[in-house]
C-alpha cells in the first residue's frame, strides 16, 4: 500500500436521512422508489462541519429560469448554500404573486397558467418577511437554450492540409463578479492529434462568452501549444478570492492573451517535422477573466527535460498533462498542474495572490520513488479524503496529501475512468471506483472500490484486458449506496456487457448501463445515464441522450434526447460542460450545436420535492466541475451522498468572496 503508513483520521458523522428532517423527498415524482434493503436510519450529523476552516466560495445568485411545457411554465431557482434552513420562497408571475403560501420543501413549480409571454420573479422569505427579489427572467420558448459563438476561420498547416475548428470542453466561472456563470470555451481544430500519434495541428483556440452569448475576449495559444484532449486544461476558478475567477492554462512563445499581447517570442516555431513541439520553452499563465489578459506567466513545472527519459522519444509520454483546483490549505483555492502518468508522475501546486504565481510544492515519482510512477489515471479528481478540512489529490491509483507527499499507494497501475464521493453512506468518509488498464499491476482487476482515505480495495471486479469504461452512481433504490459498473466482458470498448455490482460489493448483474457519464435530470434521486449514440461509419460525432436504468428488469432506457447537438472528442462522447447552472439543484448539460453557431444548453423541466442546496456550493462537486474538461472526462460528484434513503447534506463549511 505504498510507503506511507494512513494516519488515523476523524471520521465523518452520518447525515440524518430527509425523511427524519420533514422535507417531500418524492413529492411531484412520478415513480416511486423502494427503500434500499438493509438500510438502516443515518445518524443525527449535528454541525459536523463547525470544526472545519471556511473555503471561500462563489457569491452566486439564485439562476432562477422558466421554461414553456406542456402543463404550464416550469420555474426553478437555486437554493445557495448558506441559506437557513428556514427560508422559503414566493414566486411572482407579471407583477402578481401566484404562491398561495411560501414554499418551504422545494425550489421549483409548474404554473399552469404561465405562457410564453409571462415575465417571473422569485423572491425569499425569513420569517414571514419578504426579502429580496430576483431581477425579471423570461419565459424559455423550448428546453433549452442557444449561446451563439464565434466560430473561428479553418487555416492551413505547414505541409498544406486544411483544418476547420470546431467547439470542444468547456468550463465555467463567474468571470466578473456578478453572480453568474460565464463559460470559457476551447475551439479545437479538426486535425487535434492524439499524443500517439504525429501530425500537424492548428492552433487551439480559447474564447469566453456570456450565458447570453456575448463574447468577452479570446486567446489563441499559438503554434508551439499541440492540439489533443491531453495537451490543454483550462482551470477557471477565483484563485485570489475577489469575486472574479482567474484562467489558468499551459502556454509557450507566440501565445496570443485576450488583449492582444503576445507572449514570449512571436516568431518561434519548435515543431519538428512530426508536428510534435518538444523542445524550447514553457510556462503556465494565468490570465484576467473579464479580459483575457495575462496577469503572470511563470516556467511551466517541471520542465520537459530530456523526453526520452519519460518512457519514450518521440513526446506520447512526456506530453500527457492533467490540472485541478484544490483548497490546500483548506480555506484558498490553489492551482495544480500535472505532467506525466504512464511512467515518472509530477504535480506542482501554485497560488495567486492576484499578481503572481508562486510554487507551492512539487510532488515528482524520481524524488519520492519509483513505486509511485505508472500510477496516474487519464484524468484526477479533488476531495477532502481524510476529512482534515483540507484537499487531496486524487492522482489514479495513488493519493497525494494537501502537502504533495504520497498519502497512499495502492499500486493498481494506470485507467481511464475514476470517480470519487460518498458512494457508500454505509461506511464513514468517501470511497473510490476507478477502472484499471494494466492487469499485471493491477492483479486482474479491471475495477476496484476503495476507501478514499486508505486505499483499501473494498472490492473488485476481474478482467483479463484493459478497462476503459466504468461509473459509479446510485441507479438501483433496492441496494443501499451507489451501484458501480465497468465494461470488463471481452469486446468492443461501448459494450452493455460487464460487471454491475451494489456498493457492498454483491454481484447485481451482468448486463449493464452505459459506462459514460451520469446526469441528475428527472425528479428523484437517483442518477440518470448520459451517453450518446456511436457509429464510426454513420454518426462519428455521437448523438447525446439521457437515460434511466430500469432495475426491475436490468435495462437501459431513453427518456430524453437532445435534438441538434453533438458530443465531443469521438468515442468518449462528452458535453462540453455539465454542471449545475440554472435552477434547483438538478444539473444542466451543455451539448455543440450541429453546425458550430452556438452552444446549446440544456435543463430539465421535471417537477420534483427535493429541496437540496445547489450542488456548486458544495465545494468537492465546484472542484470536479473545474477538472471536468480535463483529459479523459468524468462526470461530477459532491462529497454527500444522493440516492435512495439519503440523508440531509450539512451546512457546508464556505464563506462567500466579495465582489
Amino acid at each position: 500500500m505504498g510507503s506511507r503508513a494512513a494516519a488515523p483520521v476523524a471520521r465523518r458523522a452520518r447525515p440524518r436521512t430527509l425523511a427524519t428532517v420533514g422535507l417531500a423527498v418524492f413529492a411531484a415524482v412520478a415513480v416511486t422508489l423502494p427503500a434500499p434493503a438493509g438500510a438502516a436510519p443515518a445518524a443525527d450529523s449535528g454541525d459536523r462541519q463547525h470544526h472545519r476552516p471556511l473555503r471561500d466560495m462563489e457569491r452566486l445568485d439564485r439562476a432562477p429560469v422558466a421554461v414553456k411545457t406542456e402543463g404550464g411554465v416550469f420555474v426553478s431557482w437555486r437554493l445557495l448554500g448558506l441559506d437557513r434552513d428556514s427560508i422559503a420562497f414566493h414566486v411572482y408571475r407579471d407583477g402578481e404573486r401566484i404562491t398561495r403560501t411560501p414554499l418551504r420543501d422545494t425550489t421549483s413549480l409548474t404554473d399552469p397558467d404561465g405562457t410564453e409571454d409571462s415575465v417571473y420573479q422569485v423572491a425569499t422569505v425569513t420569517r414571514g418577511h419578504a426579502g429580496d427579489r430576483t431581477e425579471r427572467f423570461g419565459v424559455w420558448d423550448q428546453q433549452h437554450r442557444d449561446i451563439p459563438v464565434n466560430r473561428p476561420a479553418p487555416g492551413v498547416t505547414p505541409t498544406g492540409e486544411e483544418y476547420t475548428y470546431h467547439l470542444n470542453d468547456a468550463s465555467v466561472g463567474d468571470l466578473d463578479g456578478d453572480g453568474v456563470y460565464e463559460i470559457v470555451q476551447k475551439w479545437e481544430p479538426s486535425n487535434a492529434q492524439d499524443n500517439s500519434r504525429s501530425g500537424y495541428t492548428g492552433n487551439v483556440i480559447i474564447d469566453a462568452y456570456t450565458l447570453d452569448g456575448d463574447q468577452l475576449w479570446r486567446i489563441d495559444l499559438g503554434r508551439n501549444i499541440r492540439a489533443g484532449a491531453h495537451y490543454t486544461q483550462l482551470m477557471v476558478y477565483d484563485l485570489d478570492s475577489d469575486g472574479r475567477s482567474e484562467v489558468v492554462m499551459k502556454t509557450a512563445d507566440g501565445t496570443v492573451d485576450g488583449a492582444g499581447e503576445v507572449i514570449g517570442d512571436t516568431a518561434a516555431d519548435y515543431r519538428n517535422e512530426d508536428g510534435y513541439v518538444l523542445s524550447g520553452p514553457e510556462f503556465l499563465t494565468v490570465f484576467d477573466g473579464r479580459t483575457g489578459a495575462a496577469v503572470d506567466t511563470v516556467d511551466y513545472v517541471p520542465a520537459r527535460g530530456d523526453t526520452c527519459a519519460w518512457g519514450d522519444c518521440y513526446g506520447n509520454r512526456a506530453d500527457r498533462f492533467l490540472a485541478g483546483v484544490a483548497y490546500l490549505d483548506g480555506e484558498h483555492p490553489s492551482v495544480v498542474f500535472a505532467r506525466g502518468y504512464y511512467t515518472r508522475a509530477t504535480v506542482a501546486a501554485f497560488d495567486f495572490d492576484g499578481e503572481s504565481l508562486d510554487q507551492r510544492w512539487l510532488f515528482d515519482s524520481d524524488e519520492s520513488g519509483e513505486e509511485y510512477e505508472g500510477q496516474g489515471n487519464h484524468n484526477l479528481s479533488v476531495a477532502d479524503v481524510d476529512d482534515d478540512g483540507r484537499d487531496e489529490i486524487v492522482y489514479g491509483s495513488m493519493t497525494l496529501d494537501e502537502d504533495g507527499s504520497p498519502l497512499y499507494n495502492t499500486g493498481l497501475g494506470h485507467g481511464d475512468a475514476l470517480h470519487v464521493g460518498d458512494l457508500d453512506p454505509g461506511r464513514e468518509g468517501l470511497e473510490v471506483f476507478a477502472a484499471h488498464e494494466n492487469m499485471t499491476m493491477s492483479g486482474g482487476q479491471g475495477a476496484t472500490f476503495r476507501d478514499a482515505a486508505t486505499g483499501e480495495v473494498l472490492y473488485g471486479m476481474p478482467a483479463s484486458r484493459d478497462i476503459g469504461r466504468g461509473a459509479a452512481g446510485d441507479i438501483d433504490p433496492t441496494h443501499p449506496g451507489a451501484e458501480g459498473w465497468a465494461v470488463t466482458a471481452t469486446g468492443a470498448w461501448n459494450s452493455r456487457e460487464g460487471e454491475l455490482r451494489a456498493a457492498d460489493g454483491t454481484l447485481l448483474g451482468t448486463d449493464i448501463p452505459s459506462a459514460n457519464f451520469m446526469i441528475w435530470w428527472d425528479g428523484d434521486p437517483l442518477r440518470e445515464i448520459l451517453d450518446h449514440t456511436f457509429d464510426e461509419a454513420a454518426d462519428p460525432a455521437g448523438t447525446p441522450y439521457v437515460a434511466e436504468w430500469d432495475w426491475e428488469n436490468g435495462e437501459q432506457r431513453e427518456i430524453f434526447r437532445p435534438e441538434g447537438t453533438y458530443t465531443s472528442n469521438w468515442t468518449k462522447g462528452n458535453p462540453a460542460i455539465q454542471a449545475d447552472l440554472y435552477g434547483d439543484w438538478r444539473e444542466e448539460v451543455v451539448y455543440r450545436a450541429q453546425d458550430e453557431s452556438a452552444l446549446r444548453l440544456f435543463t430539465t423541466t421535471e417537477e420534483t420535492g427535493l429541496r437540496l442546496p445547489t450542488l456548486m456550493h458544495d465545494p468537492q462537486y465546484r472542484l470536479a466541475v473545474a477538472w471536468q474538461n480535463v483529459a479523459y472526462n468524468q462526470p461530477p460528484h459532491p462529497s454527500w451522498f444522493i440516492g435512495a434513503g439519503m440523508g440531509e447534506p450539512a451546512r457546508p463549511a464556505i464563506r462567500y468572496t466579495s465582489r
